[in-house]
């Protein structure tokens, strides 16, 4: 069992366990260590989001890995993306992101890139928790010229400002198009505003002053109620809302509606396919994706992959089948032609670029599927075996999808987090499906509640 990695990164309350400037310290030791695989010196990438305590967290890990005689690069409050990017353009061993994405100010995450950009496997994570528990790299003190040195690095932002506008043709432009950008008071305050006006769209932005506290705070894509107000208020054509890292994004239309993340996966697949860029003809998804999705992409010819909800789970199917196209409803898209890990900037740009291209607005784009009606119904269990272990639930699953028809499906999965286990059903009749979850979930009371 792992203790410190979830399934992104280390995260948790900061200056709670284990987000401490202790941990910190050990995991960059730790992870020093373990990228000091080729002769000469070595250098990790550090970058943060904008919390208060990501300065906690930056010096603490600055001095783990410069205690194991390894170089630290810090470029300062910069997207998760950008430091997957820099991590391969400033060709260190690794790259390290001080960010928990989505979640309050008060909370603080660790997570790691290997020298290649892509997040660490299982096995890697597990090694680095074993270097710290074991105490197997205590002994490890370099001294005198051995120790190692921080650098910043001043022109970050300029390096992913460049590499975002090259996942463009060079004679795109978005000159004629208005538009707001809500950067959640986050990692990207300064660089998204700067790449969209750069490449001519006329911007509007909200969620650019960070001071700490105030990032994912009643803006950014989790809450897009203050994008949407700002799309209606100066008429734009579309609004963009980012995350505290800028690794997703959500959309609104011009007329002020959320575009969730199956509906833009669903419009970005058929425009790859049109111009033959879809690779295998395969978009990745997960369970969660709506099935109004699988059935917009099989009318195009399209296959749909499902994996479990990450987008880890999304990166490592695609990477093993060769897909290059992925997404989740939340709002994480990754473009393998770009990038090595879902980019809100890049998803930003291939939706404007596709505006642009088509002459269509959002709203009418959107349309390239039709959500299905969805129950999703929580239910507390006093206990989680293995569903496949529960045969009065599989076969009130399998009566269900019988009862659906091929028109729907079902999903029964367990909370990860939460003594919980959710039913979805979704279907095209909204009476049918509602009678089938209720269904399950008194199977469920009666022999998990």
């Amino acid at each position: 069992m792992r203790k410190l990695f979830g399934t992104d990164g280390v995260r948790g309350v900061a200056n709670r366990d284990p987000m401490t400037s202790e941990i910190a310290m050990q995991l960059g030791r730790a992870a020093a260590h373990l990228f000091k695989r080729r002769a000469g010196r070595h250098q990790i990438v550090i970058g943060k989001d904008t919390r208060i305590s990501g300065y906690m967290l930056e010096s603490a890990l600055t001095s783990g890995i410069c205690s194991m005689g390894v170089d630290v690069l810090l470029v300062g409050p910069m997207p998760t993306p950008a430091i997957a990017f820099l991590t391969r353009s400033l060709r260190a061993d690794a790259g390290v992101m001080i960010s928990a994405s989505h979640n309050p100010y008060q909370d603080n995450g660790i997570k790691f890139f290997s020298n290649d950009g892509f997040k660490l496997p299982d096995e890697m994570e597990a090694r680095i928790e074993e270097l710290i528990v074991s105490n197997e790299i205590a002994h490890l003190r370099p001294t005198a010229d051995d120790i190692g040195k921080a650098h910043r690095i001043d022109d970050a932002e300029g390096r992913y400002i460049e590499f975002v506008k090259r996942s463009l043709p060079k004679e795109l432009d978005f000159q004629g198009i208005k538009m707001v950008v809500d950067c959640a008071n986050g990692a990207a305050y300064k660089v998204a505003p700067t790449v969209l006006r750069e490449l001519g769209a006329k911007v509007e932005v909200i969620g650019n002053k960070p001071d700490g506290m105030n990032i994912n705070a009643g803006c950014g894509a989790v809450h897009p109620e203050l994008l949407q107000k700002a799309v209606h208020e100066h008429g734009a054509d579309l609004g963009v809302a980012l995350d505290g890292d800028a690794d997703r994004a959500i959309f609104v239309c011009e007329q002020g509606r959320v575009v969730d993340g199956d509906h833009i996966m669903a419009m970005l697949a058929l425009d790859l396919q049109r111009q033959g860029q879809l690779a295998k003809q395969t978009v990745v998804g997960t369970v969660m994706s709506n099935f109004g999705l699988e059935l917009a992409m099989t009318k195009a010819g399209i296959s749909l992959e499902r994996t479990a909800v990450g987008d880890r789970y999304l990166l490592e199917r695609m990477l093993a089948e060769g897909y290059n196209f992925g997404g989740e409803q939340s709002g994480h898209f990754i473009f393998l032609d770009h990038n090595t890990t879902g980019d809100g900037l890049i998803s930003a740009l291939q939706v404007l670029s596709l505006l642009k291209r088509t002459g269509k607005p959002l709203s009418e784009l959107a349309q390239a599927m039709t959500a299905v009606p969805q129950v999703l119904l929580n239910v507390s269990v006093t206990k989680k075996p293995s569903l496949d272990r529960v045969p009065e639930l599989q076969r009130a699953i399998s009566e269900s999808e019988q009862r659906l028809n091929g028109s729907g499906r079902v999903l029964v999965r367990y909370s990860g987090t939460e003594p919980l286990l959710r039913v979805m059903v979704e279907g095209k009749s909204d009476s049918l499906i509602r009678e089938v979850a209720n269904h399950l979930v008194e199977v469920v009371k009666t022999h998990l509640g």
